[in-house]
């Protein structure tokens, strides 16, 4: 016989363990899908999604003396995108479906959507890797680098960028550009309407000249601690989107006394339209804050 109080130390073998909350893993579910030009690919239009672009033409001064026998002969140029399937693949047995909380199993839906979120995300963040770097390898960012960015977006020589001109950038690299905003902070008064105040008090960035700047956590910080954004006007950055995404599922009775089994596809791709005139990338340091 035990002699003592009776706790729950006591009795643990006799508690349930009572789910009662489940979340998913926090993600960045995905900026560059909403920030560039999204198009579709019709069914029955094959497996490319095509765009023609008309060359510019030269006009000349002439006299009333003159007569006109220099044509101008028009060129195109095709642009083509062909998307791409992606998939994942779940397998829930019934045993799992029956032993875990029902708060749980609620959740399980949302992470392949999460997941194929992701991947689309990650690969339109590819895409800013190929365009002209400005700043540098461990270099601070400021907002300098994202005006000269836009401005040659705007004043390019061969075809010039129109608006919206969009910028992605990791929170690390963010970061600095805060700094540089609130810099004067206990220095010089603050209109209290203004964008420093707005910065220092809500982390707000919003449009600096005219661009529009995004926060993306699923920028890849290297082992050097930097990281690649980019500035780019919205048309250069093409998403065509083939079927929308689908959900297939099948029964396997087979595998551990039955089981449900489920792939989510997504087709898509993303392509540069006007290359190397309407996208800069923006390298720079992203090391992780400490003040």
């Amino acid at each position: 016989m035990t002699v003592g109080n009776t706790t729950t130390g006591a009795l643990a073998d006799s508690l349930n363990d009572i789910i009662v909350s489940a979340r998913i893993v926090r993600e960045y579910e995905g900026i560059m899908p909403g920030v560039v030009d999204k198009q579709t690919l019709s069914e029955g239009s094959g497996l490319d999604w095509n765009e023609i672009s008309l060359d510019q033409l030269t006009a000349q001064a002439i006299t009333e003396t003159t007569e006109l026998d220099n044509p101008q002969q028009i060129a195109d140029t095709l642009f083509s995108i062909t998307p791409t399937v992606i998939g994942i693949h779940t397998v829930i047995t019934d045993r799992v479906k029956k032993r875990i909380a029902p708060i749980v199993y609620a959740k399980i839906g949302a992470l392949s959507q999460n997941a194929i979120q992701r991947k689309k995300d990650e690969d339109g963040i590819t895409v800013l890797d190929g365009g002209t770097s400005l700043c540098g390898a461990g270099a601070t960012l400021s907002s300098g680098y994202i005006t000269a960015a836009a401005t040659r977006i705007q004043g390019n020589s061969t075809e010039p960028g129109k608006l919206p001109i969009n910028c992605v950038l990791h929170p690390y690299q963010i970061k600095d550009i805060l700094n540089e905003l609130i810099s004067g902070v206990g220095t010089f008064p603050v209109d209290e309407s203004g964008i420093t105040a707005r910065a220092f008090r809500d982390a707000y960035v919003g449009k600096i000249g005219g661009v529009n700047i995004f926060s993306d956590g699923n920028i890849t910080v290297d082992a050097s601690s930097d990281a690649k954004g980019g500035v780019f006007a919205k048309e250069a950055i093409v998403l065509v989107q083939g079927r929308s995404p689908w959900v297939e599922s099948e029964r396997n009775p087979a595998l551990g006394g039955g089981a449900d089994v489920y792939y989510v596809y997504d087709e898509y791709a993303y392509g540069e339209r006007s290359a190397g005139n309407w996208l800069f990338e923006i390298y720079s340091d992203a090391t992780a804050p400490s003040s």
